[in-house]
C-alpha cells in the first residue's frame, strides 16, 4: 500500500520527524533551556506583584520567541538573552499599560518586541565582532543585521508567521492532550501527527478502522475549535 499523503487537516505544520532517540535528546534541551530561562526571569521579576502571570507568559510563549531568534540566525546564548529581554520588556511595558490592543493585534506586538530584541543581539554581535576584528565576519553580520533589524524586514515576518502557527498548534493539541482518552490521542497522534498509515496504526495499537478514523475527527475537531480559541484570546 504506498504511503498515505500528509493530512490537510492536521494543523501542526510538518517537518521530518526525529527518531525516539532525537526525540528525546530535543526533550531534555528544551526542557534545559525552558528552565534556565525561567530561573533568570524569577530572578529579574522577583520583587513584582504580577510574578506568577509573567511565569505563565513565558512557559506559554519562550519556545516561540527562542525559535524565531535561531531561526534568524542567533547562536543559542544569544537566543536565550533574547527570551529574556522580549519578556522583560513586554512585562515593562504592560506594568505601565503602553499596550493598547485597539492599535494592533498582540501577535504584531510581540513580533515587534522580539524583533527589536533581536536587532539588538545582532549588534552587539557585529561591535564585537567589530572589536575583535574577525577577518571576513563584520560585512556578514552587518548584512544579516540590516535584514533582520529593520522593522519591515520580510524575512523576519515569515519566520515569524511559521513559528506563531506552529506555537498555536503546539498550545492547542497540549490543551486538548489533557480532555480527550489518552487511547484516542495516541491513535490521533500516530494516524494524524506522525503520518502512519492505517494499516501501521491498527497493527501496532491493537484497533480497528472505524476507531482510527474516529480519533482523527474527533481529537482533530477539538483542535481547531481549540486554534480557534486561541487566536480569539492568545494572552
Amino acid at each position: 500500500m504506498p504511503a498515505r499523503k500528509p493530512n490537510q487537516e492536521t494543523p501542526v505544520p510538518k517537518t521530518s520527524l526525529p527518531s525516539p532517540g532525537e526525540e528525546v535528546a530535543q526533550g531534555e534541551f528544551l526542557k534545559v533551556t525552558y528552565e534556565k530561562t525561567r530561573k533568570s526571569l524569577i530572578e529579574r521579576l522577583h520583587n513584582w506583584d504580577d510574578q506568577r502571570t509573567w511565569e505563565e507568559f513565558h512557559r506559554t510563549y519562550w519556545r516561540l520567541i527562542y525559535g524565531v531568534g535561531i531561526k534568524s540566525g542567533l547562536r543559542h546564548e544569544e537566543a536565550l538573552d533574547v527570551v529574556q529581554e522580549t519578556t522583560l520588556a513586554i512585562a515593562k511595558q504592560s506594568k505601565e499599560h503602553r499596550y493598547d490592543p485597539k492599535a494592533g493585534s498582540f501577535k504584531v506586538w510581540l513580533m515587534n518586541m522580539t524583533r527589536w530584541r533581536i536587532g539588538d543581539a545582532f549588534r552587539r554581535r557585529a561591535k564585537d565582532t567589530a572589536m575583535h576584528k574577525f577577518e571576513g565576519d563584520c560585512d556578514r553580520n552587518t548584512d544579516t543585521l540590516d535584514r533582520i533589524a529593520d522593522p519591515k524586514a520580510d524575512k523576519l515576518e515569515s519566520i515569524w508567521d511559521i513559528e506563531w502557527k506552529q506555537s498555536v498548534a503546539d498550545r492547542a493539541i497540549s490543551a486538548i492532550k489533557l480532555r480527550v482518552s489518552p487511547r484516542q490521542f495516541q491513535i490521533y497522534d500516530a494516524y494524524v501527527i506522525k503520518e502512519w498509515s492505517v494499516k501501521r496504526v491498527m497493527a501496532e495499537l491493537g484497533v480497528s478502522m472505524a476507531q482510527v478514523y474516529l480519533a482523527k475527527h474527533r481529537v482533530g475537531g477539538l483542535i481547531k475549535k481549540e486554534i480557534a480559541e486561541i487566536a480569539k484570546h492568545p494572552i
